[in-house]
This record gives structure tokens, sequence and C-alpha cells, in this order.
């Protein structure tokens, strides 16, 4: 899991240690494909040296060439063998194309693999943050996180990581061959790239932290306020507040441009920095060059040849300035991501639960969602035998829904420092959680996740379908179960006539959300994936709502033998005793929350 990093304000600087500490769970998820990545840098040095050997070896044969010939026509005895260094031509421009084409293959079927190992663990923190917190925010801002957040992240290795190794590998190289022709200059060569390189890496990352990370920050403010103007547009047009959106979204749009014009001007810096590098060495070898050939220590083709091979180098700087640049971003996305494994905040343990019907009880239970003006409830008792079937009723906002997400974890008063913190940040009231929520007399923040899974069925008003078939739907239940168990279920919650009626049957696609299927037919495919499981309590909100009376009555005929011998909580607006609802005759016991 993604341990929790402190998050800086956009146009902070964080320190190195600060940088460090929020990339540092992603590189652990790097770790995974060690060997990959560093075949993938392989590769990539292979297919710089290739330039290099390309440009130093050309350039000898063609200087020794002209040499030979000009000996050749002034009469002179001259040797040269052409199929050597043309061999070595021909290798080294067959390596460079092969390795260029093997290393963006393979480095980019690797950056695919490790863009889903990491979408999968931003999203696992995700599905197990805190209702509260995911409401927090909005649908787009946590999809930006998934997808644009994501993707930034392949830069870590792509473009921060693998270039500056292989850039440091060509250098190495170059340096080796200088050692052993020109050994004078090596030292001033080594010190010009090595103070280059360091520049065009970590100069050129601090110089745009800043920029770099607010544009990513104000890049996803304006796409948010852009999509809340296009959803409002016919509000906004009524109230004629078009206008002062406008001028919103203009304001945005102009710090964005700032940025993007300020990291241009760095990019263009740095890119001049590596072609002066560049050219410096070029030149330090060619004049050092001509000084140890007037001493007749080096010859005509290697004169020629160690400049040119300089002018290799290009292949390894040339890319850092603008990477570097960006930087930021990588950064910043990195400590978004970090911020949905802090949000999650749900403390769990590895305790399993019985199997049987499961005992509730609540002690003294408050909560308060983080920058609520009032408490979801306050002070709650409440105790539920094991096996029993009883109402919770209270009006909207009386917490029933609250109630439920205790009770399945996904809500946790093990985290309430947590929460408290985010109440300071958002401006809510006094922190009033507290209490403890219990099943089978342990605290619920003892199970593990799994166990609560399994142990704990959930109806909640919202159901999901997702745009595939019904079967597909139901086995989300319970992916091992056969057709007989499908239609079981479905003649249970009184479809299976339906389904039976439909030209594909358990095939047919119920449509993005469940839009092919209507809300009370919709519910009840929901109850009908619940019944595929095997839980010892049963949570039901407002199971029948959208049903008519006879519908829901044979609904509740259809389930009474799943749910005999489980703990049963109905979540209901009212409930009468003595003339209870369709459907919910079962109910012994009602308990009634209030604000």
């Amino acid at each position: 899991m993604i341990g929790p990093a402190r998050t800086l304000g956009p146009g902070s600087t964080p320190s190195t240690r600060e940088a460090l500490a929020a990339l540092a769970p992603w590189w652990r998820v790097h770790e995974r494909y060690r060997r990959r990545l560093l075949l993938g840098v392989v590769l990539m040095a292979m297919t710089a040296l290739s330039a290099l050997g390309l440009l130093a070896v050309s350039g000898w044969f063609i200087t020794a060439s002209a040499l030979t010939g000009a000996a050749l026509a002034a009469g002179a005895v001259a040797v040269l063998d052409v199929y050597t260094p043309g061999s070595a031509i021909r290798l080294f421009a067959v390596s460079r194309t092969v390795s260029r084409y093997l290393e963006r293959l393979y480095n980019h079927d690797t950056i695919l693999r490790l863009l889903a190992s990491l979408r999968g663990s931003a999203f696992a923190s995700l599905v197990s943050m805190d209702p509260a917190r995911l409401a927090a925010r909005r649908s787009s801002d946590w999809l930006n996180r998934l997808t644009a957040d994501i993707d930034t992240l392949d830069a870590l290795y792509l473009r921060l990581a693998a270039p500056p190794v292989m850039a440091l590998l060509l250098i190495v190289a170059l340096l080796g061959i200088t050692l052993v022709w020109l050994p004078g200059a090596t030292p001033w060569l080594a010190l010009l790239l090595l103070t280059g390189w360091a520049w065009l890496t970590l100069g050129q990352a601090r110089w745009g932290l800043v920029a770099s990370r607010r544009r990513v920050t104000t890049l996803e403010a304006l796409r948010s306020s852009l999509m809340e103007a296009l959803r409002g547009h016919a509000e906004l047009e009524a109230y004629a507040a078009l206008g002062h959106v406008r001028e919103q979204l203009e304001a945005v749009e102009a710090r964005l441009l700032a940025d993007q014009w300020r990291l241009a001007v760095i990019s263009a810096v740095g890119n001049a920095l590596a072609v002066l590098v560049i050219g410096l060495a070029w030149l330090l070898l060619l004049a050092m060059g001509m000084l140890a050939l007037r001493d007749g220590q080096l010859s005509g083709p290697m004169l020629v040849m160690l400049p040119l091979a300089a002018m290799a180098l290009g292949e390894g700087l040339a890319g850092l300035p603008t990477a570097f640049s960006q930087a930021g971003a990588t950064l910043g996305a990195a400590e978004r991501l970090n911020d949905i494994e802090h949000a999650a905040g749900v403390v769990h343990g590895d305790a399993r639960l019985s199997a049987g019907p499961i005992s509730v009880s609540l002690e003294q239970v408050s909560y308060r969602y983080p920058g609520a003006l009032f408490e979801a409830f306050s002070n709650v008792s409440l105790t539920v035998e094991a096996g029993a079937q009883v109402a919770i009723c209270g009006a909207s906002g009386a917490g029933k829904s609250t109630l439920a997400a205790l009770l399945t974890g996904q809500t946790s008063l093990a985290s309430r420092g947590l929460q408290s913190r985010c109440n300071e940040q958002q401006g809510g009231g006094t922190e009033e959680q507290g209490g403890r929520v219990l099943l089978n007399g342990r605290e619920v923040h003892h199970y593990a996740p799994l166990a609560i899974a399994e142990g704990v069925g959930c109806l909640t008003q919202q159901v999901d379908l997702f745009d595939a078939s019904l079967a597909d739907n139901l086995r989300l239940g319970a992916a091992d179960a056969d057709d007989a168990a499908l239609w079981r279920v479905l003649a249970a919650v009184d479809l299976a006539d339906w389904v039976a009626s439909l030209p594909q049957g358990l095939a047919t696609r119920v449509g993005e959300g469940g839009r092919q299927v209507s809300g009370g037919q919709a519910r009840r495919i929901s109850l009908a994936r619940l019944a595929l499981t095997n839980p010892g309590l049963v949570l039901l909100d407002e199971p029948f709502s959208g049903l008519d009376a006879t519908t829901a009555q044979r609904v509740a005929q259809g389930l009474a033998d799943w749910l005999a011998g489980r703990t049963v909580i109905y979540l209901l607006h009212e409930h009468d005793l003595a003339a209870p609802r369709p459907g919910t005759e079962a109910v012994t016991r009602v308990c009634w929350l209030d604000r």
C-alpha cells in the first residue's frame, strides 16, 4: 500500500527530501518491473553508444580514406584496410536501428504494464476510501487522478530516470575514448560534461519545479470549472451569470498560459545550454587534438574522430532539458495520488467473522461528516440480537445511510482523528465523533475487509449496474454461480418470467448504469445479486421502493427463505408494526433515529 505523504501547495518549493519521499511509494511499484526497466536502459544505452561508434568510426574512416588518397596521388606508398572500418560502420548503423526499434517497443510495453499496476494501486486505495471523503470531490477529480495523474507518472522512468542514466553512460564512454587517445583533455572534458549534465537534470528540474507543478493544478481547475459551466449553462444564462463565469475561466486560463510561457522559456534555455555543452566539448577536443597533432601525439584521422564522437552527446543530452523542466508535474501527480491513500483513513484488522447470524451493537455512537454543519447522528445506542429482523426508521438525513456505512466498514470511527483534521481544513464544526460499532462483540475496524465483505450484505438506495449482461451483473455477487443459481434468485425477486421472455435471456445487456431496465427492475436485479451471497448480516435500505404492493409482496415471499436465519436490518423512513408495509411483515422491532 502507498504511504501518506505531506502535500505542499502548488506554489511552494519542496525540499529534495520531501520530493523523494513523495516519489518513493511509486518507485516501489516500479521495483516490480526492475528487470524490465534495467533492460530498457540497456537498450537505450546501446542505441546511444551505437550512435557514438557510428560517428567516431565514420569520421576516422572518411579522414583516413582522404589522407590515403592524397598520399597515393602524391606518389607515396600507402595502405588502408577498408574492410574493418567499413564493417564497423555497418555494424553500428544496423545496431543503432535495431536497438532503437527494440527499445521503443520494449519500453512502451513495460510502461503500459507499469501504468496498469499504478492505476490498480490507486484504484484499490480509492475504493477503500471513506464515502464522506469520496463525496467531498467531484467524480471528474477522481477520474483525473486515475487517468491524467497516472499517465503523468510514466515520465518517472521514461524521462526522469532512464535518459539521465543513458546520458551518463554515453559521457563515460566518450571520456574512455578520450582517455586512450587524448588523455590531457580528459579532466577538462569530464568537468564540462558532468557540470552540464548536472544542470540539465537537477538544475532544470529545480528551475521549472514551481511552474510545472502549478500548471498541472491550474489545468485541472480549468477543466473542472469548464465542465461545471457547461453543465449549468442554462441556469447561468437564466441568471445572467455567464459573463462572470467567463471572466473566471479567462483568469484561470491566463494563469495557465503564464506558466506555460515560463516553462517554454526554461526549456528553451536548457536546450540552448545542451547545444552549448556539446559545442564546447567539440571545440575542446578539436583544439587539444590540434595541439597533439602538432606534437606528433595524434594522427589526422584521430583528430577528426574525437570531435565527431562528441557530437553523439546529442543522443543523450538533447532530451534532458524539456523532460526535467516538467519534473514538477510528475512530482505533483505523485503527491495527489499519495493523497488518495492518505485520505482512505479506514483502519482494518485481520479478524474473521464467524458463520451464521451476526449481532450488532452501537454504543454511544456520534458521527459528523467532514465539513458538515450538523452531525449525522449523536449518542446513538442500539443492540440487535443475532437472527433478529428489525427496522431502523428515520426521516431523510437522520443517519440511516451513515449507519449502513459504519456497519459495512466503509466509514470507520477508528479514523476520527483524520476526520477531525479534515473538519478543520474545510471549516466544519467541532468534531463530535465517538462511541463503538460492534459486530459479534468486536469493533468493526478489527475485522479484515474481506471478512466484512463476506459477512455483511447491503442493498443501498443507489443501485449500480454495469454495461454488461444480466448474468455478468448477477455474478458480481458470486463469480462461480451457474445458470441454475441465477434463475433461482431471479425467480425469488419475481424476474424469471421477464428474463425468460427476452430474446437473449441472461445474455441481455442492461446498458450503462442499467439504462435498459426500469428503476424497479434494477432494484430487483440488485436484490437478486445480493441473494447469491451468504452474509450473516443483511442491510436493506428501502428494498421495495419503486415496487407496487403486489410485486413487493411476491419479492418478500421469494426472499423469505434466504433471509431466514440471518440478522436483517431494514432501513426505512417509517414502519408501523400494526400495519406493516408490503414486504416488511417479518419485522419484529422498530428503532427510530432522530436528529
